[in-house]
């Protein structure tokens, strides 16, 4: 059974896309799906995008990702004060620390741009994060 943490803040849209997109897409092993939001708009949103789990803040997220066989969300989770300052210093060490696989969303906002980062839509981006979550189910 894989354990896969979505993390996500502000009002949990992509989050919820993701999760969304995750529970449509055929998995050849089970798994379980962490809505792991920094504030609780984010993890009410994810939740009704049909995550198994949620939980809301800073420890949660630390203790989720040291057992985690995935972590996905915007690149912002591994930036300190990132999100408008929702991702704690402490957040972005146990995502960045974790031995889980992580497949980040490229996010030019919030003070970063990622260079070499394609102009894609939400949708676009999301149907790779699936397709790259898939391959690693199957390890």
């Amino acid at each position: 059974m894989k354990k896969i943490v979505v993390i996500d803040g502000q009002g949990g849209r992509m989050g919820k896309s993701i999760i969304e997109q995750l529970k449509k897409y055929p998995a050849e092993q089970e798994f379980f799906v962490y809505a792991l939001g920094t504030n609780s708009a984010a993890t009410q949103a994810m939740m009704k995008g049909g995550a198994d789990f949620g939980a809301t803040g800073e420890n949660p997220i630390i203790v989720n990702s040291k057992d985690a066989d995935m972590i996905i969300g915007p690149i912002g989770i591994l930036i300190a004060n990132a999100l408008l300052g929702e991702i704690t210093p402490a957040m972005a060490v146990a995502v960045g620390s974790s031995a889980a696989y992580k497949i980040l969303v490229p996010v030019n906002r919030c003070n970063h741009h990622i260079v070499g980062c394609q102009e894609a839509s939400l949708g676009e981006y999301l149907q790779q994060v699936c397709q790259e979550a898939a391959k690693q189910m199957k390890k």
